[in-house]
């Protein structure tokens, strides 16, 4: 299985970002890291560089502000707990007609 979690210096690395953007991320709390207090590193889960990918590409290729971020992703993810909620209501609705089904056979 890959790795977990990613440290700053990785995240800015990889995302080609600068340290002041992600802490502007971080205190708008669009991106949520977790410190870990005796090592002094702080660490972004996969979750978090899956939204630091959009994010990225939300300001710089559409320049959306941070404000209008929140709200994209926020939009997001209550749009995929919709869908989690639709596909278990189509799941029950199916398991009835099913049931129906055989208690007719």
């Amino acid at each position: 299985m890959g790795k977990e979690y990613w440290t700053t210096e990785e995240v800015i690395r990889i995302f080609e970002l600068d340290e002041e953007f992600l802490l502007d991320l971080e205190d708008e709390e669009i991106v949520c890291c977790f410190r870990e207090e005796s090592a002094g590193k702080t660490y972004y889960s996969r979750g978090e560089l899956e939204k630091l990918r959009l994010v990225k590409v939300l300001v710089e290729e559409l320049g959306v502000n941070l404000p209008g971020v929140d709200i994209i992703l926020r939009m997001r993810r209550d749009m995929f707990s919709m869908r989690r909620q639709f596909d278990a209501i189509l799941e029950d609705l199916a398991r009835k007609i099913r049931a129906e089904l055989e208690s007719k056979e």
